[in-house]
């Protein structure tokens, strides 16, 4: 997944200080690990941030993000990439601290089995309704008819066997079930390191996967757009709280946002959002070849201050 990108000028030597902070061999892992030693949450949560970090850098080609940026936003371990997207955290220590919150949750995925599955389809509530009466958590709700359930991976099967009406229950390929209590031990660990690692205010809207606000609503901060402590104390909590895709993504449709930029390694969330957010253009970054059209949409849409595009 990050050949292509290691072929632009001075990205090895920034997937360099990324690998220095996640104390492992990302350029190894992105270009010839097999796909069951990327499969460990350890291993992919620090690859993932890299790889949308690497891409931002190549789109923006120098440029600050609050010149082009008019909010972002994070699915799950994305949240990290907002992060630095927003400014709370530089590139380097977004990889340094995901790596931490990786090895937790590998941990606490280790202790018992779990897992998580796709619920598509069906009715909103019956959908949750279901998952509830299964004994299962719903891990995320996604929007446009998509909820991760989460848990025990027999009574996954039995939801499975029994699917609520007009839904399907699609197994997913994950090590444990993330955002749930099965993830105690992993917040309390990662709770641990977050809280007092390096950041700082945001300097543009980041909206957070608890309930899709922005963070100035929890307090205004030196930049306007909320503090450094809490972005990590959230980051930490939702170790165990459900995404909140929805709310994010009608977040976005209330401040009139046009476009999305989906960085590497895209494609679930414009997919999404061509069905929650319908008229909003999207480009979704897969490799260096997305990097134009990436530009393009910026040129066209990026009003910083007002409605625009999103990262």
């Amino acid at each position: 997944m990050l050949s292509p990108w290691l072929e632009l000028p001075g990205t090895a030597d920034l997937l360099d200080s990324f690998s220095a902070a996640a104390g492992t061999d990302l350029a190894q892992h992105g270009t010839t690990s097999d796909a069951d030693t990327i499969r460990d949450t350890a291993v992919a949560q620090p690859l993932i941030v890299s790889s949308s970090l690497l891409a931002l850098r190549a789109i923006l080609d120098g440029r600050p993000t609050t010149e082009v940026v008019d909010v972002t936003a994070g699915h799950s371990v994305g949240e990290l990439s907002a992060a630095a997207v927003a400014g709370a955290l530089d590139d380097a220590g977004a990889v340094g601290l995901v790596s931490h919150r990786a090895r937790a949750m590998a941990e606490a995925a280790a202790a018992a089995p779990s897992g998580m599955s796709a619920v598509v389809g069906g009715d909103p509530d019956e959908v949750l309704a279901a998952i509830e009466a299964a004994g299962l958590f719903p891990a995320n709700v996604n929007g446009g008819g998509q909820v991760v359930a989460a848990g025990d991976p027999e009574r996954l099967t039995a939801l499975a066997a029994d699917p609520p009406t007009r839904a399907r229950v699609i197994p997913l390929q994950v090590a444990g079930a993330f955002h749930t209590p099965f993830m105690e031990s992993a917040r309390v660990a990662f709770e641990q390191v977050a809280t007092g690692w390096l950041a700082t205010d945001p300097r543009l809207p980041l909206l957070s996967d608890a309930d899709g606000a922005t963070y100035d609503t929890l307090a205004a901060g030196s930049h306007g757009h909320g503090t450094a402590t809490d972005v990590l104390a959230r980051l930490a909590a939702q170790v165990t709280a459900p995404v909140r895709w929805d709310l994010c993504q009608a977040t976005l449709a209330e401040r009139g946002v046009t476009a999305i930029l989906e960085l590497a390694p895209g494609g679930v969330l414009t997919g999404l959002a061509k069905r929650a957010l319908k008229g909003v253009e999207s480009v979704a970054v897969k490799s260096p070849d997305d990097v134009e059209a990436a530009r393009d949409l910026i040129a066209r849409h990026s009003v910083v201050g007002g409605a625009g595009a999103s990262a």
